[in-house]
């Protein structure tokens, strides 16, 4: 087990995880930097980059290093393709996007990065990704036929198949922006038949958001909307309030 994943099994351990996104495009390296350090100090576990296509090394690798230079936790990549790879972060989600009609997301995309992963020396961390309604814009560029928010089975099939095929972790994504996060009960039902980690992300703005996915089963909670959309504000405050409060701290 690499070093990026088995900090996050620890922090499993004590309780639910946070991840704080932040999108290369949309913050330099700097912004991204304070971003980051206010995230850590009110309690968020890693940071994970990406959010737009088009993101260049470059761009990803300028911003990895800022990030790292302002904070100790782990720096992941959550891509949207090989362009969005650079060797300045500690690991990659090497994630298959399951619920996608072009084989280019589920596999081919992943065949044509595995060299460059490896050559980096990025830490790859497997996982399966499900798109769940609406999708929003990761939706419609993946070609996704998103889970219906009413269909735990399709959920729960798409999930097992994931840990069934030794993916390390399953993310449950209601979209960027989405108006509202995965419905708890999709969560509950996934969380069943799971014995990997689960994440969910999209549209979590509030503490309320958050309490309800953890008490429906989430162990690792992604935000990055309500950054973009308040910074450090009111609702991530009470969102890491959430976190800190099932981990006892």
């Amino acid at each position: 087990m690499g070093r990026v994943r088995a900090y996050l099994q620890e922090r499993l351990s004590h309780g639910p995880v946070h991840l704080t996104l932040i999108d290369p495009e949309k913050s330099d390296p700097s912004e991204a930097a304070r971003t980051a350090r206010s995230a850590v100090e009110l309690g968020s576990d890693a940071v994970m980059l990406g959010g737009s296509t088009g993101i260049t090394p470059g761009r990803m690798g300028a911003v990895a290093r800022g990030v790292k230079a302002a904070v100790p936790v782990p720096v992941i990549i959550f891509p949207e393709g090989p362009e969005s790879l650079a060797g300045e972060a500690d690991a990659i989600y090497f994630m298959s996007l399951l619920n996608s009609r072009d084989p280019d997301w589920v596999i081919r995309t992943q065949a044509r990065a595995a060299l460059a992963v490896r050559q980096l020396g990025l830490e790859p961390i497997s996982l399966g990704y499900i798109v769940v309604a609406p999708g929003m814009r990761v939706g419609e560029v993946g070609q996704v036929d998103p889970v219906r928010r009413d269909d735990p089975a399709t959920a729960q099939g798409y999930a097992l198949a994931a840990e069934l095929l030794g993916m390390s972790l399953v993310y449950l994504e209601a979209g960027s922006g989405a108006p509202e996060p995965v419905p708890p009960e999709l969560v509950r039902a996934v969380r069943s038949v799971l014995t990997v980690p689960l994440i969910v992300g999209g549209g979590i703005r509030t503490g309320i958001d958050a309490r309800r996915l953890l008490d429906a089963g989430a162990q690792l909670l992604v935000t990055g909307t309500v950054t973009e959309e308040e910074g450090i504000g009111p609702g991530f405050q009470e969102i890491l309030k959430e976190v800190r409060t099932d981990r006892g701290g």
